[in-house]
C-alpha cells in the first residue's frame, strides 16, 4: 500500500542489524524452493459461511533448500483488509526470507474482499503461527524462534497477533489449537497501528470492524494501546514518504514499547 526508501544507519544490535537486512531486498537474489499451499482449517475455519475458496484460508510454505538456520516468519501481505498484495507483500518476500536460511509461511488470511470482518484475520492469522509451531520438527524450524511480519493493513494484523495471543487450549482435540499463539518476534513494515483518530487508516478500520464499530472496539484493536511487557521483541520500519499510512502509527507503537521495557 505505500513505498519509501531505508535511510542507512549504523547497526546497532539486532534491530540495526536487521535494518540492513531489510534494505538488502533490493539486491539479494532469492533461493526459495516450490512452494505448497495448505488449508488452514481442514475442518472448516471458525465462521465460515460457505465451502468456496473464499472461505477457506490457506498456509502458502516456503522452506529454505540448503541454508536453513531453525527461524521461522509468518507473513501476512496487506491490502487494506479488503485485499491481499501477495505479490510484493507475499511470495517476494517469502522468496527473500528463504535466501537467508528464513523459512517463510504466507497467511492467506480472510478478509472484506471475501466477505469477512473481525475476527476472522485474527483467527487465520494466530492459526498460522499455532501450526508452524505444532509442526517445528516437520518444518525444521525451532518452535522459540517464529515471528511474524507484516505490511501495511498485514502490518495492523501482525500487530495484533504481537499484542494478542494466548498458550494454546491444552483442553483441545486439535493440537494445531493446543499450541501457543504468541510469536516470539515481530517486524512491521509500515504498518496500520491506530484505529482511532486522527492517524488511522479509514478503510482498513472499516473494512475489520465495519463502519460503525464501538468505541471500546476500536480502542481494542487499536494496538498501540495494547502492549504489555510480555509483548515479543519488534522491529518496526516506516518513512515520511507514506501518504497512504502516517508514520505516527509506528512512532506509537515504538513508545508503548518503550514504556513497557518492549525491545523495538
Amino acid at each position: 500500500m505505500s513505498n519509501g526508501w531505508l535511510s542507512w544507519r549504523k547497526p546497532c544490535g539486532w534491530a540495526g542489524w536487521f535494518g540492513v537486512v531489510i534494505a538488502s531486498f533490493f539486491l539479494t537474489e532469492s533461493l526459495a524452493a516450490e512452494p505448497r499451499t495448505e488449508l488452514l482449517w481442514p475442518k472448516g475455519a471458525p465462521g465460515a459461511v460457505g465451502e468456496a475458496d473464499k472461505d477457506k484460508p490457506t498456509l502458502i510454505i516456503y522452506l529454505p533448500e540448503s541454508n536453513a538456520n531453525g527461524a521461522a516468519v509468518v507473513v501476512c501481505p496487506g491490502g487494506g483488509y479488503g485485499g491481499l498484495a501477495m505479490g510484493h507483500e507475499g511470495h517476494e518476500m517469502a522468496q527473500w526470507l528463504n535466501s537467508f536460511g528464513v523459512a517463510a509461511f504466507i497467511c492467506d488470511y480472510r478478509h472484506r474482499g471475501k466477505g469477512y470482518g473481525h475476527p476472522a484475520p485474527m483467527q487465520d492469522a494466530q492459526r498460522a503461527i499455532r501450526t508452524v509451531r505444532a509442526r517445528a520438527k516437520e518444518f525444521a524450524v525451532d518452535p522459540q524462534r517464529i515471528g511474524v511480519m507484516g505490511f501495511s493493513a498485514g502490518g495492523h494484523l501482525a500487530s495484533t497477533v504481537t499484542t494478542h495471543f494466548d498458550d494454546g487450549n491444552t483442553d483441545s482435540d486439535d493440537p494445531i489449537q493446543r499450541a501457543g499463539s504468541r510469536p516470539d518476534f515481530s517486524i512491521l513494515c509500515y504498518p496500520v497501528i491506530a484505529f482511532d483518530q486522527p492517524y488511522t487508516h479509514m478503510g482498513s478500520q472499516r473494512n475489520l470492524l465495519g463502519a460503525d464499530a464501538p468505541a471500546e472496539l476500536i480502542q481494542q484493536f487499536s494496538n498501540e494501546r495494547q502492549v504489555t511487557k510480555e509483548t515479543p521483541p519488534v522491529f518496526l520500519w516506516h518513512t515520511t514518504e507514506d501518504k497512504v499510512v502516517p508514520p505516527e502509527n509506528s512512532v506509537q507503537f515504538y513508545m508503548s514499547c518503550v514504556r513497557a521495557g518492549v525491545p523495538a
